[in-house]
């Protein structure tokens, strides 16, 4: 078959590197424009040092996007991490169609921000999909689903990069397969049980000291690395990374001990530990106990804004 990759970032660049090592032709490889001041992406990096044609729209509801896609007479094209909404008219454009990588138990969590909100939310479980983009935000037929259970201390970043990156490449290829022998399935989703979330940003992430200590737990573990967890001390923001369930209880955001392990610190009628912390002037991540020590703070001192004051 004659393949177009449409991705970018490392999963990008993987899906590239093993579809290369099937037996069908990647004619050509689309990604978002260049970033001024940012790197090269790894997609397009790994695709100019193959040879491979490049191709950076700014849109796709342009008809030029539409004409170039089509110029390929490509068999199929392989979304891999695509935020940006493709028309319906460019996905049917190549002869089978487009399939694309979605990291979550379709029809659950559509959206940008899929894994953080299933960590957030505490479902036991999560996985990835490949599916048949059509109308709608992640709406299209299911090609095939894989599981994996959320582990307590589970991060976005173990998810991701753990499971959900190598098995959605493996996943990828093998959807590629049926699709290559004509026995790739297409389920229509229980709409009815559909989810959506947005993109998880700063002003998700702030921790309320009040609410039980496993949601802040989850807050923390599901807004790590992006776009990180925070509270206030002194009145500046401190992101939070790593966390665990503690013992102990106090007052809501009250530290209640530093060690190597990290910063206790009360929520709701029980604790977290946080491990590692960044303040709003450092771009470095460090241990909280570390930290700690550098700022002054000490148990008995307390987090955050006053219950009831968080918007």
């Amino acid at each position: 078959m004659r393949i177009l990759i449409h991705g970018q970032q490392a999963f990008g660049k993987a899906v590239l590197e093993r579809l290369l090592a099937e037996p069908d032709d990647i004619v050509g490889v689309f990604c978002p424009p260049d970033r001024k001041g940012q790197p090269v992406d790894p997609l397009k990096e790994a695709a100019l040092e193959r040879g491979l044609p490049v191709h950076q729209p700014r849109t796709w509801k342009a008809d030029e996007a539409l004409e170039l896609l089509q110029s390929f007479r490509s068999d199929l094209c392989v979304m891999a991490y695509v935020t940006l909404l493709v028309p319906r008219r460019v996905l049917r454009a190549p002869r089978l169609g487009t399939i694309q990588y979605h990291p979550s138990l379709l029809p659950l969590h559509r959206g940008p921000s899929a894994i953080n909100w299933a960590r957030i939310q505490g479902d036991p479980k999560t996985g990835l999909t490949i599916f048949w983009p059509d109308k709608g935000l992640d709406k299209g037929p299911i090609l095939l689903q894989r599981e994996v259970e959320i582990a307590q201390d589970d991060t976005v970043g173990s998810l991701y990069f753990s499971k959900l990156f190598p098995m959605g490449v493996d996943a990828v290829a093998e959807a590629v397969k049926l699709v290559r022998a004509g026995t790739a399935p297409r389920i229509e989703q229980d709409h009815s049980r559909a989810s959506y979330e947005g993109w998880c940003r700063e002003a998700d992430a702030e921790v309320d000291w009040s609410r039980p200590a496993e949601e802040v737990h989850r807050l923390i573990c599901g807004t790590d690395p992006q776009p990180g967890a925070w509270t206030t001390v002194g009145g500046n923001r401190l992101k939070l990374y790593g966390s665990r369930q503690g013992a102990g209880s106090g007052a809501p955001g009250e530290i209640l001990g530093l060690s190597e392990a990290g910063m206790a610190v009360a929520a709701g009628r029980a604790s977290v530990v946080v491990q590692r912390v960044r303040a709003h002037d450092s771009g470095a991540k460090v241990a909280a106990a570390e930290y700690a020590a550098e700022a002054g703070l000490h148990p008995g001192l307390r987090l955050g804004r006053a219950p009831g004051t968080l918007k």
